[in-house]
């Protein structure tokens, strides 16, 4: 996997244009689950930040979460003013963020996504998201994620 694939060089791009200062690192294709990821990058799971995209009565939300939780879709559907939220399918994906499930990065879509960032993730020091690519992860804070997303903190699990 070279640095040079197309999304992750438009995710390098992007993240550079909004000041982030995190490092991106390129994992072995196998590393498809935030445990994995967590191994790979020695550290806990609950450092990974999993971009999940969602459908949220035909509009995209972004949730940011902790690779230790799961999304509490009627929870959040409450706090979004009663929206149905429901897991995108690929084709939405790949729509609304240039991306593919997997690699969904918080940033570099091709229009904004309404960004919701788990306050769990503040727990860590160092958090990781993907860069555009499945295989690709960069390292942040909560509080740059929060700067680089225009994110709203919300209770997700």
């Amino acid at each position: 996997m070279s640095v040079d694939h197309p999304s992750i060089s438009h995710f390098r791009t992007e993240h550079r244009r909004r000041g982030g200062t995190g490092r991106i690192v390129i994992l072995p294709d196998s590393v498809h689950t935030a445990a994995l990821a967590a191994e790979a990058l020695g550290c806990e799971v609950g450092a990974i930040a999993n971009s999940l995209l969602f459908e949220a009565d035909g509009a995209p939300v972004l949730i940011l979460t902790s690779g230790a939780h799961r999304v509490d879709v009627d929870r959040v559907g409450a706090a979004l003013g009663g929206a149905r939220l429901r897991r995108a399918k690929p084709e939405f994906v790949r729509t609304h963020t240039g991306q593919v499930i997997g690699g969904v990065s918080p940033i570099a879509h091709p229009a904004p996504i309404p960004t919701y960032l788990d306050p769990w993730l503040e727990r860590h020091d160092t958090v990781w998201a993907a860069a555009g690519h499945p295989a690709a992860v960069f390292s942040t804070t909560h509080a740059e994620l929060l700067a680089l997303t225009g994110g709203t903190p919300l209770e997700v699990a």
